[in-house]
């Protein structure tokens, strides 16, 4: 399931899941993609998830159908990576695997302490979504990248903050407050104004 609130200009996003480690079906793809491509008007967008697993990926099933490699996952990083408002990753745990590319298309990725971070395709046979690797790279380089995508590495966070793939570990409890408090200023200004300083950033 995936829940969307909107509250003065800012969208928040959940995966609700927790039973299967919020993994994405078809179907949540596909809403996923639907409320990013319709984002445009939001001010601020904040992805996150319930439970303690931001999100494990494909469901288990539905890569063995053939989902691992469809192309919806590169519609939705590629949709979030083209709002034009602030978006942020509320990691509330470990990212896994094709769900990786939705926090590297954000522009601010926080996690809490816990937090893993691997992403498995080689072990499973498949290549990474074609995006994905080249924004992991800009984020922490070639090597890092290649740490992760080719030696397999699982990341924890405080390593994951010293490599420049999330920004700030923030305690559970505060992360949400710690999102809404990193859009306050975004959704204060003039919308032309946010919107501009982000263009100037890419």
């Amino acid at each position: 399931m995936i829940d969307l609130s909107k509250d003065a200009g800012i969208w928040t996003v959940t995966l609700i899941r927790p039973d299967k480690a919020n993994a994405l079906t078809e179907d949540m793809l596909i809403k996923l993609c639907e409320i990013m491509e319709s984002a445009g008007e939001a001010r601020a967008v904040i992805l996150t998830g319930h439970g303690k697993v931001f999100s494990a990926g494909a469901d288990l099933e539905a890569a063995r159908a053939g989902l691992a490699v469809s192309d919806l996952w590169e519609r939705l990083s590629g949709a979030i990576a083209a709002l034009p408002g602030l978006t942020i990753a509320a990691l509330n745990g470990t990212l896994a695997g094709g769900a990786m590319g939705m926090a590297l298309a954000c522009d601010i990725r926080i996690a809490v302490p816990t937090a893993k971070f691997f992403y498995p395709v080689m072990k499973l046979g498949f290549l990474p979504q074609p995006s994905d690797p080249a924004r992991m790279a800009a984020l922490i380089g070639p090597s890092r990248t290649k740490l992760i995508l080719m030696g397999g590495q699982k990341i924890l966070a405080p390593e994951a903050l010293a490599f420049g793939l999330i920004d700030r570990i923030i305690e559970g409890d505060d992360l949400m407050a710690a999102a809404h408090d990193l859009c306050a200023d975004t959704v204060a200004a003039p919308a032309q104004i946010a919107r501009g300083i982000k263009a100037m950033c890419r």
